[in-house]
């Protein structure tokens, strides 16, 4: 790893992949790009480098996905990676190998279904060197139909969750007060807050030398609870803050509707996630 140039920070962004959607990746790179030529246009950003972790089953999707980066990212070719082979070691172990090869001052863990507003990263950057206490960032978030979605929560209670992930709509309206809660609806959308609980995965702008500090992800979460895990890692270092002019809209799902695989990883990490920073039933 070589040292970022003196002056503007340096950032580096992971995205993990696993037999994507061509198309919403797509999407994903083209704002990616176009939001890195912004910063580094104004001279927010100085070196850029994007890792692509690839945990597909074998080398496939590689030729896709380096055509797809090169297509979008306008960065010297040598400033984008694929990392791929290496089969499905998890999405946090996925990030964790980017975080690991880099020496930015920032790293963005991006979902590769997400699309950023073209000044997103400059207001994120700006913001954390204006605010050299905080940690690490969530942003203002939004679906593909323009509904306000919350990344930044409380911490979940077994209910919360269960009511969130599994129950219709007709049950879940019974819980509105409980989940407006958990999911930290009281927010204010027109200026930033400090000490926000726990962030999720789609886009988490950090501090790298925190996250090295802390080893990044925990791998034993192989899919789901690893952003919370890690938020309140992080936070015993530094806060996490919601930061409202950072703008994206996010294209995915929940988890109730991905099949019996996901509900049961999901299940499985939330146990994890709960022995190992206490339950909460109500």
């Amino acid at each position: 790893m070589t040292p970022e140039p003196v002056g503007a920070p340096g950032l580096s962004v992971s995205i993990v992949t696993y037999s994507p959607d061509l198309a919403v990746l797509s999407q994903t790179l083209g704002s990616l790009g176009d939001a890195l030529d912004h910063a580094r246009e104004i001279g927010v950003l100085n070196a850029v480098r994007v890792v692509l972790v690839d945990n597909g089953p074998g080398n496939q999707w590689q030729g896709r996905l380096c055509e797809l980066a090169h297509r979008h990212l306008r960065i010297p070719r040598d400033a984008v990676q694929i990392l791929s082979g290496h089969g499905n070691v998890g999405y946090g172990a996925g990030h964790n190998r980017a975080i690991r090869r880099s020496s930015a001052s920032y790293h963005l863990i991006l979902n590769p279904d997400v699309i950023l507003d073209a000044d997103a990263i400059v207001e994120a950057v700006r913001f954390m060197q204006s605010r050299p206490d905080v940690g690490m960032l969530a942003p203002y978030t939004t679906n593909e139909s323009g509904e306000r979605e919350y990344l930044c929560k409380r911490y979940p209670s077994v209910l919360v969750l269960a009511v969130r992930g599994f129950m219709p709509r007709a049950i879940e309206t019974l819980f509105d007060g409980r989940l407006a809660a958990y999911e930290m609806r009281d927010l204010p959308s027109d200026r930033p807050c400090v000490g926000v609980p726990l962030a999720s995965g789609s886009f988490m702008l950090a501090r790298r030398e925190l996250l090295a500090r802390i080893g990044a992800f925990s791998e034993p979460f192989f899919l789901y609870f690893e952003d919370f895990d890690l938020s309140l890692r992080l936070a015993r270092l530094a806060p996490i803050a919601f930061v409202p002019a950072v703008r994206i809209v996010h294209l995915g799902g929940y988890t109730a509707t991905k099949g019996i695989k996901h509900i049961r990883l999901f299940v499985t990490s939330g146990v994890k996630f709960f022995n190992r920073h206490g339950w909460r039933w109500w």
